[in-house]
C-alpha cells in the first residue's frame, strides 16, 4: 500500500471504527466478539483498500463487510461455545425497570435469525433505508421487507405483545 493510501485508510478507520464497532456489537451481542469481527473486517478492507477507496461510499462497503463477517461467525460458531453470563447487582440506582425491559428486548433481538437481526439492526440502530439495507445485505428490497415483517412478528411473539392487525383489516 502506498503511503498516501495508508494515510487515507488510517483516516477512514479513525472516522468510522466506532460506527462499525457498534454495528458489529449489535449483530453479535457480545463485546469481545464484536471486537474480533471489526478487526477481521478492517484487515479485509485494508487488503483491498486501493479499490475500496475509489468507491462512491467506502463506509457502506465496510458496513457490508462487518455484517457479513458477523453473519459468518453466527453460521460457523461451534456448538461447544457457550457464552458466559455474569450476574451481579447493578452499580447504579433507579431506572432498574427500564434496564430490565431493555435487556428483555435485547435478548429477543439476539434470538432472531441472522438476516432478520441484520435488517433490524441496520434499520433501527443504523437508521438505514430499505434500499440501503438491501444494498448492504446484497438482497432485493422485497426481501428486506419480508425479513423486517417476520422479525417484527417474531419479536411481538417472544415479547408477549399483541399482534398487529393485518393491513386492510377492520378493527
Amino acid at each position: 500500500m502506498r503511503p498516501d493510501e495508508e494515510e487515507r485508510f488510517a483516516d477512514f478507520v479513525r472516522a468510522h471504527s466506532a460506527t462499525l464497532f457498534r454495528t458489529a456489537y449489535l449483530m453479535t451481542g457480545d463485546y469481545q466478539r464484536a471486537e474480533d469481527v471489526l478487526q477481521d473486517s478492517l484487515v479485509r478492507i485494508c487488503q483491498r483498500w486501493s479499490r475500496i477507496d475509489q468507491m462512491a461510499s467506502p463506509l457502506a462497503y465496510a458496513r457490508k463487510v462487518v455484517v457479513n463477517r458477523a453473519a459468518s461467525w453466527w453460521r460457523t460458531k461451534s456448538s461447544r461455545e457457550t457464552p458466559m453470563q455474569l450476574h451481579h447487582d447493578p452499580a447504579w440506582g433507579g431506572h432498574l425497570d427500564e434496564v430490565v425491559e431493555h435487556q428483555r428486548v435485547w435478548q429477543a433481538v439476539l434470538a432472531l435469525p441472522p438476516r432478520q437481526r441484520a435488517v433490524m439492526v441496520l434499520r433501527y440502530y443504523e437508521d438505514l433505508t430499505e434500499a440501503q439495507i438491501a444494498e448492504t445485505l446484497g438482497v432485493a428490497t422485497g426481501t428486506v421487507k419480508s425479513h423486517s415483517h417476520a422479525a417484527h412478528r417474531r419479536l411481538l411473539e417472544v415479547l408477549g405483545e399483541p399482534a398487529l392487525p393485518s393491513e386492510g383489516a377492520t378493527p
